[in-house]
């Protein structure tokens, strides 16, 4: 194909620059044609006929005088610098028309092909006015993403002829994970995790930081009675104490094969994200220090320990365009990497597959020599699939077949689950739509009782 006919292709794609010939002028001269064709069987010659074609198409550019200037036409795009994922955006498009002449418009921005795509959106533009065109987009899958063009297509005053024009707008956005759950949790941390039954644990008594001392109420523990003020303001005071701070959470991401694995939405890395960012939000607002070391075959990304509400930022920013390797997760090198990295006593808290972890001998290893230094919880999704078929009614052979199979599966998880457990290397699996409260609960759980 020349180039001329590429760039002619271009145009009725909406992806060049031009003039096109609307489907009224297509109309106009099909019925015209089809008169003089009437016309030549009653005896009008075909050099007429010709010249009568010609002359109407001719006198059809006149309607392009009746029409806007690419000149007087601009645009400006209003976008969001952040989506997070699977969460409508609304974007807005605002098209200023300094002309005389109304305009009717068909337009189509340049998203990426992972974006909800509504197009082509159509409308009308009165003379000398400015328009804001919005629609609403979804972004599916992460990472850092340029808006470049906005193709628009407008008609002229009789709207024969259609007017195309490519705008080059810069835009760069980022798809971050989808941050409700730890919305959620930092707007009412109880409510969140009642949400699904559990609770936030009280520590052992009198164990954590002084807090405050307050009037007593029922229910209280008598043993933290503080008898001086008591006898001082001649009313029942306690003491109140919370969870020690400054502790130290490392966040571990598996990005290995095994966490491509689809669920209902998305894959297990994108629960896991999620998950992660809710207990660094839960840490950080409890004053403790989090770090977060995402890894596959190698290092991906490592977050140095901090402090404070900003430092979530900071987590987000380093973390929100990791993806899936096609590699196996090396278990061992990131553990041997953490002992260089992470002197201080830490919570491990690794998002990874259970079952493909178990069968590390390596890691079982390395883990028996950190937890000298290191207090590790795994934490992973649970395999419905494997569940459902456990569960189902061996109705047939193959169904029996498929059930013992699955049973066994399941058993030797357990079996090496309880192997590892024995070792004081604790871990567990969740459900997809609970594992960023299960990861939460258990966090503030280990706090509560002073683990760390």
């Amino acid at each position: 194909m020349t180039k001329s006919l590429k760039s002619l292709w271009a145009r009725f794609l909406f992806q060049d620059r031009g003039i096109l010939p609307t489907k009224r002028l297509l109309l106009l001269f099909l019925v015209l044609s089809f008169a003089l064709l009437i016309g030549t069987g009653r005896g009008l010659t075909w050099g007429y006929v010709i010249t009568i074609n010609v002359l109407v198409f001719f006198i059809s550019f006149v309607d392009l005088l009746f029409s806007p200037k690419e000149n007087q036409l601009t645009f400006q795009r209003i976008i969001p610098v952040e989506f997070e994922r699977g969460i409508s955006y609304p974007v807005m498009i605002d098209v200023k028309n300094t002309s005389s002449y109304p305009l009717t418009y068909r337009m189509i921005d340049g998203l990426p092909e992972s974006f909800k795509r509504p197009f082509p959106l159509g409308g009308n533009i009165p003379k000398e006015t400015t328009v804001e065109i919005s629609y609403d987009t979804i972004a599916h899958v992460r990472g850092k993403y340029n808006f470049s063009k906005l193709y628009f297509r407008y008609t002229s005053l009789l709207g024969l002829w259609e007017k195309q024009t490519t705008i080059e707008l810069e835009e760069s956005v980022k798809v971050i994970p989808d941050l409700t759950e730890t919305k959620q949790y930092l707007e009412n941390a109880q409510q969140f995790l009642k949400y699904e039954g559990l609770k936030i644990r009280r520590q052992r008594s009198g164990v954590g930081d002084f807090s405050k001392i307050r009037s007593y109420v029922v229910g209280d523990d008598p043993r933290k009675i503080n008898w001086r003020q008591t006898a001082k303001l001649q009313e029942v005071m306690t003491n109140e104490y919370e969870p020690e701070h400054g502790k130290y959470i490392t966040i571990l991401l598996d990005c290995g094969r095994m966490m491509g694995a689809e669920l209902k939405k998305g894959n297990r890395l994108e629960k896991s994200l999620e998950a992660a960012m809710t207990v660094a939000a839960a840490a950080l607002q409890k004053g403790d220090y989090v770090s977060v070391l995402a890894f596959s075959k190698d290092i991906k990304v490592f977050v140095p320990p901090a402090k404070g509400m900003a430092h979530l930022q900071t987590i987000l920013q380093a973390i929100y365009h990791l993806q899936v390797d096609a590699a196996e997760s090396n278990y061992a090198a990131v553990l041997q990497y953490l002992e260089l990295v992470q002197k201080k006593r830490s919570l491990l808290l690794l998002f990874s597959d259970v079952r493909t972890f178990l069968h590390e001998e390596s890691a079982l290893i390395l883990l028996k020599r950190l937890r000298q230094r290191h207090l590790f919880f795994m934490i992973g999704i649970e395999d419905q699939t494997l569940n459902r078929r456990v569960n189902e009614e061996p109705i047939t052979v193959q169904a029996a077949m498929v059930k013992s199979i699955a049973q066994q599966q399941l058993l030797l998880k357990k079996r090496e689950k309880s192997k590892w457990e024995k070792q004081g290397l604790q871990m567990i699996e969740a459900r997809e739509e609970k594992l960023a409260i299960a990861a939460v609960s258990h966090y503030i759980d280990i706090m509560n009782q002073n683990l760390l």
